[in-house]
């Protein structure tokens, strides 16, 4: 990773890293200007500008050939078309429409909580935040129960998608592997447990298009079916299909392949994983650091006299938990590493990022782990401060913002932006409104954070350790919850 003294290195062969918020999105002040051969050249920043589209390892991502979602399409005009139709599904006004079904599903998890509460069990947050996001991508992507919370029997979907995300991203970083007969060898290995997986997905599918478009508020009838959903292939060739899946933490096309089986689409930034991992990644941070938990704790139980006011304005309003959130994201992005891109065809050179001439052919991007780490943007970096976000200074902010990339940037950041903000934002404000928490005892506790027997940052006890896969992995962190007060009884969970 590109380190604070060393702001661009070479990732691998015709693959430059950025650590800089110019190659980013464009710093405050004037872009640099270069002479070349009697012409001048403006410096470009990498994510949001016509110049530079998505690297050619994207293809890797298609459900067919030629079939792209918004994830992996890119060509520019096709992406702001499939972009406009998703985002009438994430737009903050229809998030706020399905509010009250996510809200439904949180209140499932907090019933969790409470039974483990009774006993002191530790509850171990990753699967239980990871089958939360499931149940809400699964409702407002088709509409469909699939109650992975308190159910086993689709819990398979979600025990698959680390797998999946990482044996995609293996191709997305290395696509030469696609013709060494690696996707195929993966595909003989798995091939029982994608086939069930696929099976479900086209029965999701398949039974929402079996059904009236305003049957329920999801994807399908939000976009007005502005998606095709015939083509001579069938509905796996379809746009609907495509983008249905991006919605859900992953898929492929009915008709599994050796190709297609292991290019699963990493469609997690909107699915379960973004969200699960901001989630559980701030239950962590919030168990070791006391005085921010009492902070915000203060903040939920100050503005609220009931559980069930947590929602909506009043909500969003909560300036603090905001501040968590985005520290939260900082120090532990869930798309931690580098979305590669390169010139577009027929763009004339030369290509200039951060005062460095880029050949064609070169992929180039911005590691945003590195990013969120760089003393030139953020203060002590290595430190859990929410207060940061808080500043009156606006010029602080104004930096630390430009630096700041936990949904990418540009047109291409993550349309399920505010989905992501409003389901943490409910998730962690109701857990603190009817329970206080604590990390297990013993070396239960240790789950999610570095070990320090381990050197460099994987021995940082107090860092929330993710793993990437594009999308992140994580364990724990493992939590003991105490039930606050008789508040714990709304959510109807007898003892």
């Amino acid at each position: 990773m590109a380190s604070h003294s060393c702001p661009v290195v070479r990732h691998g062969p015709n693959k430059l890293t950025f650590n800089s918020a110019q190659a980013l999105q464009g710093e405050i002040g004037p872009s640099r200007r270069f002479g070349y051969a009697g012409a001048h050249h403006f410096e470009v920043d990498i994510y949001n500008n016509d110049k530079i589209i998505k690297s050619h390892v994207y293809s890797a991502c298609q459900l067919e050939p030629g079939v792209d979602s918004v994830f992996s399409v890119r060509d520019m005009n096709d992406h702001r078309r499939k972009r406009k139709l998703i985002g009438q599904a994430l737009a903050e006004r229809s998030i706020r429409t399905f509010e009250p079904l996510m809200v439904e599903q949180v209140d499932v998890f907090l019933g969790i909580l409470a039974r483990s509460s009774q006993s002191s069990t530790a509850v171990d947050m990753t699967p239980c935040c990871k089958r939360l996001g499931v149940d809400i991508i699964g409702l407002l992507t088709f509409g469909r129960h699939l109650n992975t919370q308190t159910n086993p029997r689709y819990r398979f979907m979600v025990d698959n998608l680390s797998w999946a995300n990482y044996q995609s991203n293996i191709l997305f970083q290395f696509p030469l592997l696609a013709s060494m007969g690696v996707p195929q060898i993966l595909y003989i290995l798995s091939y029982a447990e994608f086939s069930k997986y696929m099976k479900q997905l086209e029965n999701l599918v398949m039974g929402r298009l079996a059904q009236d478009r305003d049957a329920h508020h999801d994807l399908y009838s939000v976009t007005g079916g502005a998606f095709s959903t015939e083509s001579p292939k069938g509905i796996q060739a379809s746009e609907f299909w495509s983008e249905a899946l991006f919605f859900f933490p992953a898929g492929a096309r009915l008709t599994i392949s050796p190709r297609v089986a292991m290019c699963i689409l990493i469609g997690s930034e909107i699915g379960g994983d973004t969200a699960s991992t901001a989630v559980a990644g701030l239950f962590f941070y919030l168990s070791r650091n006391p005085k921010v938990y009492k902070k915000l704790a203060e903040e939920i139980r100050s503005n609220f006299s009931k559980g069930s006011e947590i929602q909506g304005p009043r909500l969003a309003r909560c300036q603090y938990l905001r501040a968590c959130i985005d520290e939260t994201l900082r120090m532990s992005p869930p798309v931690s590493g580098t979305p590669w891109r390169e010139l577009r065809s027929g763009e004339d050179g030369p290509l200039i990022v951060d005062g460095h001439v880029i050949p064609r052919g070169t992929q180039v991007g911005v590691s945003i782990y590195s990013l969120h780490r760089n003393e030139n943007y953020f203060s002590d970096p290595d430190v859990y401060l929410p207060e940061r976000w808080l500043v009156e200074d606006e010029a602080v902010r104004s930096k630390m913002n430009s630096a700041f990339a936990a949904f990418s940037s540009g047109s291409r950041g993550c349309a399920g932006k505010a989905m992501a903000y409003l389901e943490v934002s409910l998730v962690v404000a109701k857990t603190l409104w009817y329970f206080d928490f604590d990390k297990a005892p013993g070396r239960m506790g240790w789950l999610g954070g570095g070990s320090p027997r381990n050197v460099g940052r994987r021995g940082k006890v107090d860092e929330f350790q993710l793993y990437d896969t594009f999308s992140s992995t994580h364990e724990g962190p493992n939590l003991v919850f105490r039930p606050r007060g008789d508040h714990w009884k709304e959510i109807g969970v007898t003892e």
